[in-house]
């Protein structure tokens, strides 16, 4: 079974800036898009920023030339590089990642896999 940990949340004052890590792992074949997406107490979960195999990238309106999304393919993992963090930033951000995994000896199936979710909190 593939996972998906998140790390480097926590509290930060406006202005500040965070780094967001997630590591997958399993029996992986691929991975083909890697992304994290938000979600604010009261609100819906949103697109933050995507990363495809193809080296495509996507930002929401909000964090556009804030934030960057990068990958590092050898190791299956994906960061969330964010400045000038704004207090409406303050959100769990969740990994997700479409992984291509290998089921039992010769099988392969895509799954749609996310990560735990981290705090981010941005607060003086």
């Amino acid at each position: 079974q593939v996972h998906l940990v998140e790390s480097g949340g926590g509290l930060v004052q406006p202005g500040g800036s965070l780094r967001l890590s997630c590591a997958a792992s399993g029996r992986i074949l691929s991975i083909n898009a890697m992304g994290w997406y938000r979600q604010a107490p009261g609100k819906q979960r949103e697109l933050v920023a995507r990363s495809t195999s193809g080296g495509t990238t996507d930002y929401a309106d909000s964090v556009q030339g804030r934030f960057t999304i990068s990958r590092d393919n050898a190791r299956n993992t994906v960061y969330l590089q964010m400045n000038s963090l704004k207090p409406e930033d303050t959100a769990v951000y969740y990994c997700n990642a479409l992984i291509l995994e290998m089921i039992g000896l010769s099988g392969r199936k895509e799954n749609d896999c996310w990560g735990q979710g981290i705090a981010v909190t941005v607060s003086s």
